[in-house]
């Protein structure tokens, strides 16, 4: 039997015959829009914004990131290539090294996030059948080693998982929501004091910026599409349509019960062990995509380590984030995501697009230079300007997310346009 990790396709093009229909992709996409976290952030968004600013930020930044995810997916389908290798095209083989670590890195801070959700519903689910209290960093544990174990079977694992677990999970929450609004009723309006203060526009930052990664990364997962107007749906279905939902489910809970913890919730309606199993499995499925990504995007950076180890390696610092309560940070890690990431996946669209003429570093034309000194300046040049400018509330659009965007784009798209003038009136003076 092959290799599991070595059908991960890291440092070649997925052949055709591996390629997949884009409603099985788009079932996987559509867990990061209907899980625990997006629960969560939806409920605190709900209590601070009231019901219908709420879920209009959610389709707001649904519709952001689908085109955004459409662009990554569409290039990703066309070249076949991971993340890692379109941005290796971008910032050079060097350059790459770094922006790579910093999304594993990333990755592995939502891991420690997700698997704090599952300890947290392993807690309750114990709890419920046997009435014994275990300890939280057990069940942490645990969780971890078996999201690594079920990641280093690749894709396909994540297929299977996503298959059972997105449509029983979206069930379960719809319940709660029913049941939450018939027994406290309809409310819209927001609470006086909400647990999270927010804006709008801080929601529809964290709502765009705790998505970045997953659009950023969206490569890794839709080259098995087969075509592109595959990936285009796949990402209408994942983020305007499945996200306003996710978030009228969970505001509407939380707005009608004014509480934010799900587990408490399932429990407290008297839904029992089946909806808390759900609540495990969707975040099992959630972190083996984390995880799943980083070990991919690592694997591709270091070839000549095999991608298993980087899974078992990965799955320890993701622990160990979960461990030191990442998740008690969880909206400013939102807020940094979003300053960070979205730059990135900015310049690797605009080199995979071949904008502003021949590109040295646009997929197919060649070896990619060793360090590509503009895309790594355009990078921390974004992050530079957005960070003070959201310290000191000041802003191109009320959302950090979208600064860096347009930052990133318009600085990178200068650069390149200056590098044609010059290349070409080199060519024409030889």
């Amino acid at each position: 039997m092959a290799d599991p990790a070595a059908e991960q396709y890291a440092n070649a093009p997925v052949p055709e015959h591996a390629t997949v229909p884009w409603w099985r992709v788009a079932l996987i996409i559509t867990s990061f829009s209907i899980a625990l976290p997006a629960f969560l952030y939806g409920a605190q968004a709900g209590l601070a914004l009231g019901l219908k600013k709420a879920v209009l930020s959610a389709f707001i930044g649904g519709l952001v990131l689908c085109a955004g995810g459409c662009l990554t997916a569409v290039i990703s389908v066309r070249t076949r290539l991971t993340t890692y290798l379109l941005v290796q095209k971008s910032f050079g083989r060097s350059g790459a090294l770094s922006v790579n670590v910093v999304m594993a890195v990333v990755q592995l801070g939502w891991f420690g996030v997700n698997v704090s959700f599952f300890a947290e519903a392993m807690q309750a689910l114990v709890n419920q059948l046997y009435g014994a209290h275990v300890p939280f960093a057990t069940f942490l544990i645990v969780g971890s080693v078996l999201m690594t174990v079920s990641t280093i079977y690749g894709f396909r694992m994540l297929e299977r998982l996503a298959l059972v677990t997105v449509p029983l999970f979206g069930v379960a929450l719809t319940a709660v929501c029913y049941a939450a609004v018939h027994r406290h009723g309809f409310v819209l309006v927001p609470r006086i004091v909400p647990p999270v203060s927010m804006t709008f526009g801080i929601a529809l930052s964290a709502q765009i910026g705790g998505n970045m990664v997953a659009i950023t990364t969206m490569p890794d997962l839709t080259r098995f599409i087969r075509g592109s107007r595959g990936a285009v749906s796949a990402m209408t279905l994942s983020y305007p349509i499945a996200a306003p939902i996710m978030m009228l489910l969970s505001a509407a809970t939380a707005l009608a019960t004014g509480q934010t913890d799900i587990m408490s919730l399932i429990v407290g309606f008297g839904f029992g062990a089946p909806a808390l199993l759900l609540l495990v499995l969707s975040s099992w499925t959630l972190n083996a995509l984390n995880l799943y990504s980083a070990s991919l995007s690592l694997s591709a950076t270091f070839p000549r380590i095999s991608p298993a180890v980087f899974t078992i390696c990965g799955g320890i610092v993701g622990a160990a984030f979960g461990l030191a309560g990442i998740i008690n940070e969880f909206v400013p890690f939102l807020l940094a995501l979003g300053v960070v990431i979205p730059p990135i996946a900015a310049i690797y669209v605009i080199d995979a697009l071949g904008i502003l003429g021949n590109s040295q570093t646009a997929p197919g034309s060649g070896a990619p230079p060793l360090v590509n000194w503009a895309a790594i300046a355009t990078w921390l040049g974004s992050i530079a300007i957005v960070v003070p400018l959201d310290l000191y509330r000041h802003s191109f659009t009320s959302v950090s997310t979208l600064d860096a965007t347009l930052v990133a784009t318009v600085a990178y798209l200068t650069v390149k346009w200056f590098q044609s003038r010059v290349f070409g009136r080199m060519t024409q003076g030889n």
